[in-house]
């Protein structure tokens, strides 16, 4: 336990710049919020800038924080970026080889911890009643009005082929999924 209390306490001072002042009008760039640069990894992807996205790792990392990455990043990467997993971490429940988008959360629950979530987050999260529909498996995908089997493993494959559904409405992309569907399921799934 004191080992953690120093260790947070070392990462204020590194993280909070050992109480350096910055002018107004510094550059949010001149600032190093545990972010990675193109410089600190490599990814093997391509060198453009316009490629970037900004995702951020929490919950059970070694060192939780805002990445920089390549758009076409893993999950896997991201977690290799924040130092890797706590011992404590459980995995079974993400989906390591799923391509990262900009802004995403990246929690990682501790072992037992998924089934108290308040807010979804890590799978589809069933605690505000609501199925993920970026993140929900196929059992949890045919619990909506309408949905079978067939259906669930069309809205999977649609995500694996397009990427995540930016909104809940995006799901009618999904061969099958009419706005009759939609408005059965609507209030039950969120992204």
């Amino acid at each position: 336990m004191k080992f953690r209390v120093f260790l947070m306490g070392f990462l204020c001072v590194v993280f909070c710049g050992c109480g350096m002042s910055y002018d107004d009008g510094a550059a949010l760039d001149e600032l190093d919020m545990g972010s990675v640069s193109e410089d600190d990894t490599d990814t093997g992807h391509s060198d453009d800038a316009d490629d970037t996205i900004y995702v951020y790792a929490c919950g059970e990392v070694v060192y939780p924080g805002v990445y920089e990455v390549k758009s076409d990043c893993r999950m896997f990467e991201v977690l290799s970026l924040a130092g890797g997993v706590t011992a404590e971490a459980d995995l079974s429940r993400i989906n390591q080889a799923e391509l990262c988008y900009d802004g995403e959360k990246i929690y990682i629950p501790a072992s037992g911890e998924y089934d108290t979530f308040q807010d979804g987050e890590a799978g589809s999260g069933f605690s505000d009643g609501k199925i993920n529909i970026n993140t929900a498996d196929s059992e949890e995908l045919q619990q909506l009005k309408g949905i079978g089997a067939s259906r669930a493993e069309d809205i999977i494959s649609y995500r694996e082929k397009n990427g995540k559904f930016p909104d809940i409405e995006a799901i009618m992309q999904v061969p099958g999924i009419k706005q009759g569907t939609f408005d059965k399921i609507k209030d039950q799934i969120k992204v």
